[in-house]
């Protein structure tokens, strides 16, 4: 039906010089921009969750009146 796969695995010192070739290759952001970003991250969770609550309160207010 379907093709066979072999179930050869990489030499553990390929997967070693791999892995050390792709950390190399990762952009770390400075202080300043991951203040920035991280600020941002927590404002908008903020006000995320400012508005699901009013929303909340909205809906819980429209359905007490309608249903009494």
């Amino acid at each position: 039906m379907g093709e066979t796969v072999s179930n050869e695995k990489a030499p553990k010192k390929d997967f070693i010089k791999g892995l050390k070739a792709e950390f190399n290759k990762i952009i770390w952001p400075d202080k300043e921009t991951l203040t920035k970003q991280s600020i941002v991250v927590v404002v908008s969770t903020i006000a995320l969750g400012i508005v699901i609550a009013v929303l909340d309160l909205i809906i819980k207010f429209g359905l007490n009146i309608v249903i009494g």
